[in-house]
């Protein structure tokens, strides 16, 4: 998902400094050897580091939960662990191209991974589980910066011809972070080392930081100069930060009155936050032209936000997987990988259909794909499941994932047609970044009320969760056929 949409945001930040111009006799074959090659490897190796540190990040903390839980408590605040680092995310992707209006490519980078170091000191060194949550914030803070900067710094760090490339191997890493993520969080999980997995993100970020700092572009003197210096759509991120925080905080008060409460003072948060966006003008999370009658973004974006539901399931699966299937760390950590496995090995089929039609078939699937794997995997939770039953869940949960994968690339392109004008498109298809993480942000909070409302039984909490979020998907059905009907737009 992210992967479809992320990389069409680095080709329009067109303030940003080219790479210096080239003779004909320095090459113009634009391959992967080129790319690969002793002049472009260690910019490329960055760009795509920083995302993969990021991506492998999401589904690294996933596999080390249920260790972390049992050894400094605070089950309760468990989906608080995910919602702050991505709604820091949220904040930071939209600060992308003003720091490097401001600092310029190499040190927007340095501060990026130097951030995310010190988040994960943090948690390494958390003794309770709100030392962990802040350690998540920081964290958030620096991988959404350098998940932005990875798309955003193609055009600075590279000549024009390797571009498309460059693109293609940022965006993989979403795919090398879903399997390396549940693998080495599991390990250090299985070898009750969870602390050490952070002291490893730290020395990573640190590489990375040096390397930018050596082989990245500077602050050119047309830095500032751009779109990147307008302004920051702070009315709009103060309501989605405290819709997240509303959820939130619904997942750890008392079941009952409260808890609906704390729901209800969410959705109203969220309809504020659609009020405000309206009347934004130029300071807006989304593209002014989302709220314009007839167009049909609005629906598009809605079809993002509820497949991305889908995906916050990933976040719970690795502790159901212990405490239902007897599934040890390293397991359950891939088998919380499922829904991103189906999901990209989807797109990779996807991406080959090209009539309109095909297109919007496709669209208008997925979310059917995505609610009848969910449901399947609902339905097959038990308490000591066999092996048999664990092989189900994943296929399951593979099937959900393949549902995901099937519509965004899809949608990417859609949001790239939505205007005749290359910018708005540009700004358009760059939004379904940005939607994706208010979407896991909400979600993810919400997902956390849903297990706690199973209280002492995890497979009331496991089906809660299960059906909730299908519940949530559902509407995609609709929004995936208003969004279809003119998909070449």
């Amino acid at each position: 998902m992210t992967r479809s949409s992320a990389v069409k945001t680095g080709t329009t930040v067109a303030q940003l400094d080219s790479y210096p111009a080239e003779s004909p006799s320095e090459g113009t074959s634009g391959g992967w050897r080129e790319l690969f090659s002793r002049r472009y490897a260690a910019p490329a190796s960055i760009l795509a580091g920083g995302v993969a540190l990021y991506a492998m990040n999401l589904y690294f903390t996933a596999a080390l939960m249920p260790s972390i839980v049992a050894d400094i408590g605070g089950g309760r605040y468990y989906a608080w662990v995910a919602t702050g680092f991505l709604m820091a995310a949220v904040i930071a992707s939209m600060l992308v191209s003003r720091l490097l209006d401001r600092l310029g490519a190499a040190r927007a980078y340095v501060l990026g991974f130097l951030v995310f170091g010190a988040g994960a000191v943090l948690n390494a060194l958390s003794p309770s589980m709100p030392a962990l949550i802040l350690g998540r914030v920081v964290q958030g803070l620096g991988g959404g910066l350098v998940a932005g900067l990875g798309y955003a710094v193609i055009r600075s760090a590279l000549p024009e011809r390797l571009w498309t490339r460059a693109a293609g191997l940022v965006s993989a890493m979403w795919g090398v972070g879903t399997l390396v993520g549940p693998s080495l969080g599991g390990l250090f999980a299985q070898l009750g080392a969870w602390r050490g997995a952070y002291v490893l993100l730290l020395v990573a970020a640190l590489v990375l930081a040096v390397l930018a700092r050596r082989v990245l572009p500077g602050r050119s003197e047309r830095s500032g100069e751009g779109s990147g210096s307008g302004p920051v759509p702070l009315p709009s991120l103060l309501l989605l930060t405290l819709t997240a925080a509303a959820f939130s905080v619904s997942s750890t008060v008392p079941s009952g009155g409260p808890t609906a409460v704390c729901i209800l003072a969410g959705l109203v948060l969220l309809v504020g936050f659609v009020a405000v966006e309206r009347r934004g003008g130029a300071a807006t999370v989304l593209p002014g032209q989302t709220y314009r009658a007839g167009n049909p973004l609005k629906w598009l974006y809605l079809t993002v936000a509820v497949l991305c539901a889908g995906v916050v399931a990933e976040n719970f699966i690795p502790l159901f997987g212990q405490e239902l299937g007897g599934l040890g760390p390293l397991v359950a950590g891939f088998l919380g990988a499922a829904v991103s496995a189906g999901w990209t090995t989807a797109q990779l089929f996807s991406v080959g259909i090209e009539s309109v039609h095909g297109r919007a078939r496709a669209i208008r699937t997925a979310p059917l794909v995505l609610v009848a794997g969910l449901l399947a995997y609902g339905l097959l939770q038990t308490g000591h499941a066999s092996g048999l039953r664990v092989v189900l869940w994943a296929v399951a949960l593979f099937v959900a994932g393949t549902g995901i994968g099937l519509a965004f690339p899809h949608l990417s392109v859609a949001a790239m047609r939505s205007s005749s004008d290359p910018a708005e498109g540009g700004k358009a298809a760059a939004a379904i970044n940005t939607t994706q993480l208010i979407a896991f942000s909400v979600t993810s909070a919400l997902a956390g009320t849903l297990v706690n409302l199973g209280a002492d039984s995890p497979v009331d909490s496991a089906r809660y969760m299960t059906f909730g979020i299908a519940a949530i998907t559902v509407f995609g059905v609709a929004t995936a056929a208003l969004t279809a009907r003119r998909p070449g737009r």
